[in-house]
């Protein structure tokens, strides 16, 4: 028998204003999309904003549905959108924000595990870590350097 220890790292801005520029830049654009999410069950609104290698931006917001598990959330949308219309470009960003209709969410958002996931099938094909920053309505803004710091243990066509 033997223990193994996972430590992940990340970056905490106490607010928006701390981020570069460009990071800024993103994540506004996330929350602008985050405000034309499709959400009428949940009332959790998420924005995702992609910066691609190419210096294209793709968008996308949460897409509910009353089949509940059909909806998509928003970082699938942007991923499945850039692989679609971009399918050569590398992810080098995503900047994720999310805001309750009830409440105020302060603290940083993650993506769920099924966009880790689906983060992961593009971070290992391109081979290239992406960057993630995520936040909720409000506060402080967590960066990773890479989705290994979510997921650590990934599952990938190797597996297979």
């Amino acid at each position: 028998m033997k223990n193994i220890s996972i430590t992940s790292s990340f970056i905490v801005y106490d607010t928006l204003q701390e981020l570069s520029a460009d990071i800024q830049d993103l994540m506004n654009q996330a929350v602008e999309i985050r405000k034309k999410a499709y959400a009428p069950y949940s009332q959790f609104r998420v924005g995702a904003a992609l910066l691609l290698d190419n210096g294209k931006t793709v968008l996308g917001s949460n897409q509910e549905n009353a089949a509940y598990p059909s909806g998509l959330c928003a970082e699938r949308v942007a991923i499945f959108y850039a692989g679609s219309m971009y399918p050569d470009a590398k992810i080098l960003k995503i900047a994720i924000t999310a805001a309750s209709d009830t409440n105020e969410t302060t603290a940083p958002i993650p993506p769920c595990g099924s966009c880790r996931q689906s983060i992961a099938e593009y971070e290992i094909r391109q081979d290239t870590p992406i960057e993630i920053y995520f936040m909720g309505e409000i506060g402080e803004v967590y960066k990773s350097a890479s989705l290994k710091n979510l997921l650590p243990f990934m599952f990938d066509k190797k597996f297979l």
